[in-house]
């Protein structure tokens, strides 16, 4: 059936629910786990001569993502060895979640992407937008969305 499955993450308590979701599949196809979490990249907004004076360096910026990034992908390494699947962690910066997300289940050969979902209706789902959304709308490959 699967063999490889997506499981993109933000570090929510609804993508922990995904975890487990995708985790639990995995083991009952014998397929292996890819965590992914898809931090902003770094940006500097200058306005003209104005600089934002909380602006953070560079280095700065890079050395929390990756600790925040450890840390949420840690979940699914924890959920994928406590059930005995094979699992690797991958982070990205990505201007849009989304875009991140579809290009690395294509890259790793991935057969499913496993996300959750946090159900927004109304005015604000058009506003806020939703990145499972546009995961749904732009990947070739099955989404199964956990809420």
């Amino acid at each position: 059936m699967y063999k490889r499955i997506l499981i993109p993450v933000d570090g929510s308590p609804l993508s922990k629910k995904a975890i487990r979701e995708g985790v639990k599949l995995a083991a009952t196809c014998g397929a292996k786990v890819t965590g992914f979490y898809a931090p902003p990249e770094y940006e500097v907004l200058v306005y003209g001569e104005y600089i934002p004076p909380d602006l953070m360096a560079r280095d700065e910026y890079e050395a929390r993502t990756e600790r925040n990034a450890t840390k949420i992908l840690a979940a699914v390494r924890k959920e994928a060895d406590a059930a005995g699947v094979e699992c690797e962690t991958h982070y990205e910066e990505c201007r849009m979640p989304w875009e991140g997300i579809v290009e690395v289940a294509r890259k790793r050969r991935c057969d499913l992407i496993v996300m959750a979902s946090h159900g927004r209706k109304g005015l604000a789902g058009v506003l806020l937008g939703s990145e499972t959304t546009k995961v749904l709308t732009h990947s070739k490959i099955p989404v199964l969305v956990c809420r």
